[in-house]
């Protein structure tokens, strides 16, 4: 037993180097858009199309990924899912335009939308329910320190070759180097400890839309998620429209996607504090839940801002909330359903986020290109309110949903 509660946190740090990988390939493309709009004069609405590209097949396949997951286990699952989408960063490099550079971040996408899905898996077969929160938090921390490290190393490389191709090649060799440890490292814990697994079978589909926790689940990811990918896709061009020098702002670019990752673990943290401190499992995610979706109307006040040190210092608080919403999101499927189902709960709410960052993406692009970022960020604010009030109305402790 000694040896698999060590196991565990090693499997966390695997996962969460996974995702760090996984948003460094993303935000590639992303810190490199001001540059490819200007070689390829793409407007805001064309970057949109190639950014929905990405979005559609994310939402498609996380649907896809998170049932085969299921079926085929989370070492298996998560090798394949990582080979794919490293080799379709490296490919990338030879895109020649629109066209081109949409089909490779389809193809991007449908390998990227495993992750979540595998990792909130992998952490439903190791964790007990007081470190699930931490759990997460640490795999999904990945994302803002992803998202941190892109502009840096990707800038850098733009730099020092005077080209962005060999930025997608380079990126995209770092998750063969992860999946060599992956292969080597990750069992599942039934091969250490017997009996630690939940053998219950699967739910249809069918049954787990009936259930109101996985709509609570699914419209709350639906809701909160345009928000993190509005700042991951939008941000570098956001600031570009404010006046803003993209080399002359690396420094507070990062800052966001550092506080999201110190959201992660707020969020995580605090929940299994109280926990601990004996609150049900569900107040204590709860509670989380509140703060984060009341942090992150702070994008409101950015609309009166100049300031860049305000500027940051607000979309900061708001992705430090996201991250903390975020991490009781992907803790409710592990939660509230068996193992044998955690992967395709988070699917379903990894697909409906699709949508809805397909839907705001679209939005974005229209509105910036005719008005500004001001209705967006209005947006931004409002949809996590809502998100907020939908997981507390449905999702209640399972007691009170099937008495027995």
């Amino acid at each position: 037993m000694l040896r698999y509660a060590r196991s565990r946190w090693w499997i966390a740090a695997l996962l969460f180097a996974s995702t760090t990988i996984n948003y460094i390939d993303r935000q590639t493309l992303s810190v490199l858009a001001p540059y490819l709009k200007r070689d390829f004069s793409w407007s805001n609405s064309d970057f949109a199309l190639i950014v929905i590209a990405f979005r559609a097949a994310y939402t498609i396949f996380q649907v896809v990924s998170g049932r085969l997951l299921d079926k085929l286990g989370t070492r298996r699952g998560l090798s394949w899912a990582v080979l794919w989408y490293s080799a379709v960063a490296i490919a990338t490099s030879a895109a020649m335009g629109l066209k081109s550079f949409a089909a490779f971040r389809f193809l991007l996408g449908a390998g990227e939308a495993a992750n979540w899905p595998g990792a909130t898996k992998a952490v439903s077969e190791w964790f007990p329910k007081s470190e699930r929160g931490m759990a997460v938090a640490i795999f999904d921390s990945g994302s803002a320190v992803g998202g941190a490290i892109a502009p840096v190393m990707v800038i850098w490389l733009y730099s020092s070759f005077g080209s962005w191709r060999p930025a997608f090649v380079i990126t995209g060799l770092l998750g063969f180097a992860w999946l060599v440890v992956w292969r080597l490292v990750y069992h599942t814990p039934a091969t250490l400890a017997k009996g630690d697994v939940d053998e219950a079978p699967a739910d249809s589909w069918a049954s787990l839309l009936r259930r109101r926790e996985t709509w609570g689940i699914v419209l709350g990811k639906a809701l909160t998620d345009p928000v993190w990918f509005f700042i991951t896709d939008w941000f570098a061009i956001y600031l570009v429209s404010k006046g803003f020098r993209l080399e002359n702002t690396l420094l507070g670019f990062w800052v966001p996607f550092l506080a999201a990752d110190l959201g992660n673990f707020a969020g995580g943290g605090l929940s299994t504090y109280c926990i601990r401190r004996g609150w049900p499992v569900l107040r204590a995610r709860k509670l989380v839940v509140l703060l984060g979706g009341i942090g992150m109307t702070m994008l409101v006040p950015a609309i009166a801002v100049s300031n860049f040190t305000v500027l940051i210092a607000l979309f900061a608080i708001s992705t430090f909330s996201y991250a903390a919403w975020s991490t009781m999101g992907l803790t409710f499927p592990s939660d509230l359903f068996p193992s044998t189902s955690v992967a395709t709960v988070s699917g379903m709410s990894g697909a409906a986020a699709g949508i809805g960052t397909i839907i705001s993406t679209l939005v974005i692009g229209k509105v910036t290109d005719r008005y500004s970022f001001e209705p967006v960020l209005i947006g931004a604010s409002v949809l996590p309110v809502i998100a907020t009030i939908l997981v507390f109305v449905l999702i209640q402790p399972p007691e009170s949903v099937r008495p027995e």
